[in-house]
């Protein structure tokens, strides 16, 4: 290459750059006064967001199938000087995402951004997990959002300004073991959101698939764990403490907000999810050994009582939680992550 021609390419790198940044910058939207819906708000990443977006100044609703959290949720955002709308109901059943969209509607007249940030977790290996938990991962991470979406796209059609986040994860690209249930459930989101942002484009819709690495809100006290509880919990909760590894929830709401202010089409979080991504790219079956490698170290099934499911809050142990795992134990006082009666507080000896 001579050297005109390297100077000519470098222009036209730069040139492409500085486009997509201006495009970037004209689709920039104000959250002030926007009617935003937030399922999954109640406590997490979902309450996470919905404080920042209260703080631009939106018009937050809230909906979850919890009306205890979500209470607490609406005094968390009063008390901080935001007001916010709750909605309790179970999108994961169309009727109920059919009446929360008509609420919202009735109430603000349309809705402008729609986020999908419900989640649950199921942690443990194959052996233990059943149909049922395929189920439940599937109901509340792909058949929620699709009922969600398809009851408010035609509202969001005629006025709004078009805009939804469905909140996937590292593990709706990438499959971690002891997480199939929750995996398959995310890559099945993945693709619903990849898929609708392509036919939802001509109509001026922006959709947002985000796809977190771990994220410190302090969630792993009610993901649900299976085979030996208490070591799964652990290698779960200690990973989710690692500075580097996690993220601070408010950095990863904040980098969600700015990608749906922006219409942008992806957002990976976290600089080893990226790297996995791109690995797996580049190099899957590298990537595939790695996986296994994994799978090695963690526990392994056949532990007694193993097919029960149990909270993180009844699988503590000594590590677990403890000073190495501070930051997520700070960050589930902060997010409402309190134990509700399903997964209360067992009272076994630790091991």
């Amino acid at each position: 290459m001579t050297r005109t021609q390297a100077l000519g390419l470098t222009a036209a790198v730069g040139a492409t750059f500085l486009l997509s940044r201006l495009a970037r910058a004209s689709r920039a939207i104000d959250f002030a006064g926007k009617s935003v819906l937030i399922v999954g708000g109640s406590r997490g990443l979902g309450l996470v967001i919905a404080r920042e977006l209260a703080a631009e100044r939106a018009h937050v609703t809230l909906a979850a199938r919890d009306s205890e959290e979500l209470e607490r949720a609406r005094v968390d955002l009063r008390d901080r000087g935001f007001s916010a709308t709750t909605i309790s109901c179970d999108v994961r059943e169309r009727r109920d995402a059919d009446a929360a969209i008509k609420q919202v509607i009735d109430a603000r007249g349309t809705i402008d951004v729609l986020i999908n940030a419900a989640g649950i977790i199921q942690v443990g290996p194959l052996e233990h997990m059943t149909i049922a938990d395929f189920e439940d991962a599937m109901a509340t991470h792909f058949w929620g959002p699709l009922f969600t979406m398809l009851a408010a796209l035609p509202h969001m059609r005629r006025r709004g300004a078009r805009r939804i986040v469905n909140i996937s994860s590292i593990g709706g690209k990438i499959a971690v073991p002891h997480l199939l249930p929750y995996c398959s459930s995310k890559f099945a989101l993945t693709g619903l959101s990849d898929g609708l942002r392509a036919e939802l484009a001509r109509d001026g819709f922006h959709v947002t698939t985000v796809c977190p690495g771990l994220m410190r809100t302090g969630s792993t006290y009610n993901a649900r764990f299976k085979g030996n509880h208490r070591a799964e919990f652990t290698w779960f909760h200690l990973a989710d403490s690692i500075r580097g590894l996690s993220v601070d929830a408010r950095l990863a709401a904040r980098q969600i907000i700015d990608a749906c202010r922006h219409g942008d089409p992806e957002l990976i979080i976290t600089s080893p999810a990226r790297i996995a991504v791109l690995l797996n790219a580049v190099n899957p079956a590298l990537l595939a050994r790695a996986m296994a490698f994994v799978n090695v170290l963690l526990p392994r099934g056949g532990h007694p009582n193993g097919d029960t499911s149990r909270s993180g809050w009844q699988s503590v142990s000594r590590l677990a939680p403890s000073p190495l795992t501070r930051l997520t134990d700070r960050a589930s006082v902060e997010n409402n992550e309190r134990p509700t009666a399903a997964s209360a507080p067992m009272k076994p000896s630790l091991a």
